[in-house]
């Protein structure tokens, strides 16, 4: 095989990270492909003084690689699943989703061993996810939280230079820079839940390139691929986006796929939360049907209030 697959990627350090990750692993399975990576700048690099729940655009992270998707110009855009939103551009789609790193959230604070719940009294962090926002404070109603944007080295390096207290980031960004130092402690999934398809990579194809994907379906995983369907379906029956406080895990066992979900208001006083078990093969089925037990629990008033004020 002497053939030639051109990715697009987004240029920090992480994206970076993910697109040579797949390169490699593409690479090694086929002798003599020949991958290249094309960095595009998409308007959330770019726009970096501002709340990702105040720009209120699905697609902040991935709209620029998905024109060149569309015009050819890449064969495979790879993403962050997390940011990939649920409604693929007519033309494109989501081709391969690889094996999934662990999902949690970390805690980065002045002291290893520290926790949320070790965080002095009325305790600062930093955090960009509206999610994550919603659960700490349900945890820890005397936080008081601030607002963080930018890249993981970036956000480190704010936080190390700032008088906050903590900050919080996904496990598998800072793992996966080599940043494992700076963690003070895990944080369970049980007292923050991930974003919807977090630690796992999203790779977009155009419809018709059948040799793009043909070759990654040998870096496909499809036990990941069922749980973030439950997950993404569970998002896109909610409406929600990046920007909103909505938390999901779904995991494959021996006896079913199972989902948990929650949807909080901002200033974490109120969390709808519940986890559901049902077949592996319809994914898409059990996270619909609990977005609407959700919904109708309450969880419906609080996104409103949400998408009203991100409007403002």
């Amino acid at each position: 095989m002497n053939k030639k697959l051109l990715i697009g990627s987004r240029g920090s350090e992480l994206a970076l990270w993910q697109a040579n990750f797949v390169k490699k692993e593409l690479e090694k399975k086929h002798r003599g492909l020949s991958v290249e990576i094309k960095i595009i700048k998409t308007k959330g690099d770019k726009i970096l003084d501002v709340a990702l729940s105040k720009i209120g655009d699905k697609s902040l992270f991935t709209k620029e690689l998905e024109v060149e998707l569309l015009s050819k110009r890449i064969d495979i855009a790879v993403h962050s699943l997390k940011d990939l939103q649920t409604q693929i551009p007519e033309g494109l789609k989501l081709a391969a989703v690889t094996k999934r790193h662990d999902v949690e959230d970390v805690l980065i604070a002045r002291k290893k061993g520290l926790t949320i719940h070790t965080l002095p009294e009325n305790a600062v962090v930093a955090t960009g996810s509206l999610r994550r926002r919603a659960q700490l404070q349900h945890l820890r109603p005397d936080i008081k939280v601030v607002d963080l944007r930018g890249n993981v080295p970036s956000r480190i390096k704010k936080f190390l230079e700032s008088d906050w207290d903590a900050i919080i980031l996904a496990r598998a960004g800072v793992e996966r820079l080599g940043l494992k130092k700076y963690i003070s402690s895990y944080i369970s999934k049980e007292e923050i839940l991930p974003a919807v398809g977090q630690g796992a990579l999203g790779i977009e194809i155009h419809t018709d390139n059948q040799f793009a994907e043909e070759i990654l379906q040998s870096i496909h995983h499809q036990n990941t691929f069922t749980a973030v369907s439950a997950e993404r379906a569970l998002l896109r029956a909610l409406e929600g986006g990046c920007q909103v406080p909505i938390g999901a895990f779904a995991e494959v066992q021996s006896n079913g796929l199972y989902l948990d979900a929650m949807v909080g208001s901002l200033d974490g006083s109120i969390t709808f939360r519940k986890k559901v078990r049902g077949r592996k093969d319809e994914p898409e089925k059990l996270g619909r049907s609990l977005a609407k037990d959700l919904l109708k629990a309450g969880a419906k008033d609080i996104l409103d209030e949400v998408y009203n004020n991100s409007r403002k």
